[in-house]
């Protein structure tokens, strides 16, 4: 929830370990949901969400040095006291630090989609990937995807519908406001946007 932006020198997290699953008070200074965006790019869906939702704690997660220090700079100025920022691979965080049903969601919004049909297997969206958000996220926990990519989008159904681990369920619907720059090129090029939502069975 928002706090003063003096209160806030940096939203940056590093993890105790690396190899150990977080401890999630550890990151947060108070208890509640938390919710995961991977690739947040410039921050707009992930500040959205946390001041819609300020009981609800959220880790922005980006590779990009110079993303993740403009969003901490946006942070600062808002005063929101409910956001942490990690620089990490998500395979590598999803799969060996986050702890089992911990998560409230997982929010991965126009991901790289690979577009040439060699590269495919780069795709985040993978079957070890589905189980690894599975294990944890708490039970009908959720995974919003979107993609301007027809292609992946019918890849992300087939992993997510077809692991047997998740229902889906009808998708976000999500004001203006928290549209990601990506989601606005993509608008205003023309292009169609893919949504889906599962939730954890």
């Amino acid at each position: 929830m928002p706090t003063s932006p003096d209160t806030i020198a940096t939203a940056a997290f590093k993890p105790a370990s690396w190899t150990d699953p977080i401890n999630w008070t550890d990151v947060f200074d108070t208890a509640g949901p938390v919710e995961v965006e991977i690739g947040a790019g410039k921050g707009t869906f992930l500040v959205w969400a946390a001041q819609t939702r300020p009981r609800s704690n959220f880790l922005g997660v980006e590779r990009r040095l110079d993303r993740l220090r403009k969003i901490d700079r946006k942070i600062k100025r808002l005063g929101l006291g409910n956001v942490r920022l990690l620089r990490l691979e998500a395979g590598y965080l999803v799969g060996k630090l986050i702890p089992d049903r911990s998560v409230e969601a997982y929010h991965i919004l126009f991901p790289d989609s690979w577009p040439k049909r060699r590269h495919a297997g780069n795709r985040l969206i993978q079957p070890a990937f589905a189980q690894e958000m599975h294990r944890t996220l708490r039970p009908g926990g959720a995974v919003n995807l979107a993609t301007d990519s027809a292609d992946y989008f019918g890849q992300m159904r087939q992993v997510m519908g077809g692991s047997g681990l998740f229902q889906e369920a009808e998708p976000e619907n999500l004001p203006e406001e928290a549209r990601t720059d990506f989601e606005r090129g993509f608008i205003a090029a023309g292009k169609p946007i893919y949504r889906c939502r599962y939730l954890a069975a």
